[in-house]
């Protein structure tokens, strides 16, 4: 299954050239970092990262119509995907 929010592998907005690695790459090296590291350093960098997405997310003007489609279309994507068994959502992902 891929995630419908990245480009597949190959596609011309896929991250697998030469100057970035794959994500999944980047998440063992994260698994890594953080089993080596204290808690009191890696905690404030994640902490960091997850505070600018919500930044972020919450600089973009987007109407309440606008968001009641997204989430409608987000809802319809996770229901195809459980009929297919490919996955089911979970409450984080609800």
């Amino acid at each position: 299954m891929s995630d419908s929010r990245t480009p597949e592998e190959g596609s011309a907005g896929s991250d697998d050239g030469p100057q970035r690695p794959p994500r999944y790459e980047q998440v063992i090296r994260w698994a890594e970092y953080i089993k080596m590291q204290p808690p009191e350093v890696w905690g404030p960098q994640q902490n960091a990262v997850v505070n600018g997405q919500i930044e972020s997310a919450q600089a973009v003007d987007v109407s309440v119509e606008e968001k009641q489609v997204i989430r409608e279309f987000a809802d319809e994507v996770l229901e195809a995907e459980g009929e297919d068994g490919e996955t089911e959502a979970g409450p984080s992902e609800q």
